[in-house]
């Protein structure tokens, strides 16, 4: 395995050069992975309790197949696996696409990198503690009287894992929103001024998450709208195109041509 090490902007790898280190870093990632698999798989009765808390009514899920168990299991240890490797993984891609970055555009990209996995997690957490137990509240105890409610493991995990990922993925919503106003596609201004268009979409995304029930829909359109109206504000003070922000500092410099004659 080849040893890692700082390569500059300036630096001229060859192609087989690249291949190793693209192979170093997946190797590092996976084993990051692997490490991080046992220990969810050790503590795996403490993972099924985290995700089985926001269940009403203390239930337990239950299952039908003889593998089902073991395999559900599993599942539930390689998704949290995923999240406690995910800085590891991100760190491995940031440092091998590094390189391609001049320092300019390093001062750029540093900050989105920093801010996603961050947002990411303020996504999870949100999920889990609002939209969680909301859904399974309203979903689970819908006409009950009607029927024999059983939540079954698969079903349910599915749906658990699914919501808290979403929940993670909109709330990187900043991040597009910045990219889009850096890179001079639109402005902070057209945002602003077409913001009932935006909140149309960002109902219909959340219509489209999961959950299905209004009750959850309501709850996930009030982030996305709060987080859309936060990332308007932010892209004002620095989410312009480096140009735009230079041509504002040199107008504001330079004297009117009254003073200056």
């Amino acid at each position: 395995m080849a040893r890692l090490r700082p390569v500059d902007f300036e630096d001229r790898l060859t192609l087989v050069e690249h291949l190793d280190e693209l192979r170093t870093r997946i190797v590092i990632s996976i084993v990051a992975f692997g490490v991080a698999f046992a220990l969810c798989f050790w503590q795996n009765d403490r993972l099924l309790d985290i995700a089985n808390a926001p269940l009403p009514g203390d239930r337990n899920p239950i299952t039908f197949g003889v593998a089902e168990p073991f395999t559900t299991t599993i599942t539930i240890s390689a998704y949290a696996a995923l999240v406690l490797s995910l800085p590891v993984i991100l760190y491995q891609a940031y440092a091998f696409i590094l390189p391609a970055l001049s320092p300019r555009e390093k001062r750029y990209v540093l900050p989105f990198v920093l801010m996603a996995p961050g947002l990411f997690i303020a996504g999870v957490v949100f999920g889990y503690f609002v939209v969680l137990p909301a859904a399974t509240n309203f979903l689970l105890n819908f006409n009950d009287a009607q029927f024999n409610i059983q939540v079954r493991a698969r079903d349910y995990y599915s749906f658990f894992t699914l919501t808290l990922g979403v929940m993670g993925l909109i709330f990187q919503l900043p991040i597009g929103i910045l990219g889009v106003t850096r890179l001079g596609i639109v402005t902070p201004e057209q945002l602003s001024k077409n913001r009932r268009y935006a909140y149309i979409i960002l109902i219909v995304v959340a219509a489209l998450l999961p959950g299905t029930d209004p009750v959850t829909m309501l709850i996930e359109a009030v982030p996305l709208i709060l987080l859309f109206e936060g990332s308007v504000l932010l892209s004002r003070a620095v989410g312009r195109p480096p140009e735009a922000a230079e041509d504002r500092e040199v107008a504001v410099s330079e004297p009117p041509p009254s003073e200056a004659a």
